[in-house]
C-alpha cells in the first residue's frame, strides 16, 4: 500500500500524545487543543488507516494490537523529524546527551554508582533523568522522549512492544527505624505487623504488586493507615520519625541497613524478587551516549549478581 499523503504530522502527534497520556483529555491539554478536536483528529487517522488504534473505556484508552504496531513506526518518524530540526537549531559543540527513565527501585543505589562511573569516562556528557511510575516512563519511551528506562517493569502493560533486558533480581523487604517496637523479634510476629502504619509503592505499579504478594504469602492483613509513594526520600524521612513500616525494594534501603539507619524485619521468608532491567525501544536506534550508559549499567548490575 502506498503511503497516504492525507496522513499529516498533526495526526501522528495526536496519536502519540494520546498513547503517552492514556487519556483524550490529558492529551488535548498537552497539545493545546480541545478534546473534541483531538478526538476528531484521531478519527481521521483511524479512517485513513482503516483500523481502530485505541480501545476506550471509563478508565481511559489503551492501544489496540494495531495501535502497538503503528506506534513502532510513528514514534521513530516523529522523533527523526524532531532530531533533524534540533540539529539545525542547536549549537555546533553541544555536549552529547542521554535521556533515561529511572524507577524508584534503582534510584538510590544503582544509578548513583552508574553516574559516577560515567563521569569518570566521559568528560562531556549530559544525563537527563526522569523519575515516576513505570507506566508513565514507558509511555515516554514508546514515543521517543526517553532513550531507555531502568528498573522493575516487566508486569506493566505498557512494556508491550518494547525490548527488556534482564539484569538481576531484587527482593522486597520491610524496614523500620532504630528502636522500633517490632525489633528484637526473630522472626517478627506477623500478626503484629498489621498494627503499624505502612509505607507502600503506589497502587498499580509493578513493585506494589510484589509488595502485595509478599503480604499474601505471609498471611498479613495490611494496616488501613498507609502512605503510598514512590519517593525514597519521603519514605525514609517518614519512617525515621514514626513507627511506620516501609515495604521497599532492598536496593533502595541497602545503604541504610548497612549504616544501621534502618533495620530489616525478619518475616521468616524472603520474597523471590522481581526482574530489574533495561527497557528500550527496538524501533529506535540507540544513540551512542545511551549505549555508554547501558554498558555501565550492565557493569554495575554484574556486581549485584555476584553479591
Amino acid at each position: 500500500m502506498n503511503l497516504d499523503t492525507r496522513i499529516k504530522f498533526r495526526h501522528l502527534l495526536c496519536f502519540l500524545e494520546i498513547a503517552r497520556q492514556g487519556s483524550f483529555a490529558k492529551a488535548a491539554d498537552a497539545v493545546a487543543i480541545s478534546q473534541p478536536a483531538i478526538s476528531k483528529t484521531l478519527k481521521e487517522l483511524e479512517d485513513l488507516l482503516q483500523t481502530r488504534l485505541f480501545d476506550r473505556d471509563k478508565s481511559g484508552v489503551e492501544l489496540t494490537p494495531a495501535g502497538v504496531r503503528f506506534m513502532r513506526y510513528a514514534a521513530p518518524c516523529v522523533q527523526a523529524l524532531r532530531d533533524g530540526v534540533s540539529s539545525l537549531r542547536s549549537e555546533e559543540h553541544e555536549p552529547p546527551q542521554v535521556r533515561v527513565g529511572v524507577l524508584s527501585t534503582v534510584e538510590s543505589l544503582l544509578m548513583p554508582e552508574v553516574l559516577c562511573r560515567l563521569n569518570e569516562r566521559h568528560a562531556a556528557l549530559v544525563v537527563s533523568v526522569a523519575t515516576g511510575p513505570g507506566a508513565h516512563l514507558l509511555a515516554q519511551l514508546h514515543v521517543g522522549e526517553l532513550d531507555v528506562v531502568i528498573g522493575r517493569m516487566t508486569d506493566s502493560p505498557q512494556i508491550q512492544g518494547l525490548m527488556f533486558e534482564h539484569l538481576y533480581s531484587e527482593a522486597m523487604t520491610l524496614v523500620v527505624r532504630p528502636g522500633h517496637p517490632l525489633l528484637g523479634q526473630v522472626p517478627t510476629d506477623r500478626a503484629s505487623v498489621s498494627r503499624y502504619p505502612l509505607v507502600l509503592p503506589l497502587a498499580g505499579t509493578t513493585i506494589r504488586k510484589h509488595a502485595d504478594s509478599l503480604f499474601v504469602q505471609c498471611a498479613i492483613e495490611p494496616a488501613l493507615q498507609r502512605l503510598e509513594t514512590l519517593s525514597p526520600t519521603l519514605s525514609r524521612r517518614y519512617v525515621l520519625s514514626s513507627d511506620a513500616i516501609w515495604v521497599a525494594p532492598r536496593d533502595a534501603v541497602l545503604l541504610d541497613i548497612r549504616e544501621q539507619a534502618l533495620f530489616e524485619l525478619d518475616l521468616g521468608v524472603r520474597e523471590p524478587g522481581g526482574s530489574v532491567g533495561i527497557c528500550s525501544n527496538a524501533s529506535l536506534a540507540l544513540p551512542l551516549p545511551a549505549q555508554w550508559l547501558c554498558d555501565v549499567v550492565r557493569e554495575v548490575a554484574a556486581s549485584y549478581r555476584e553479591g
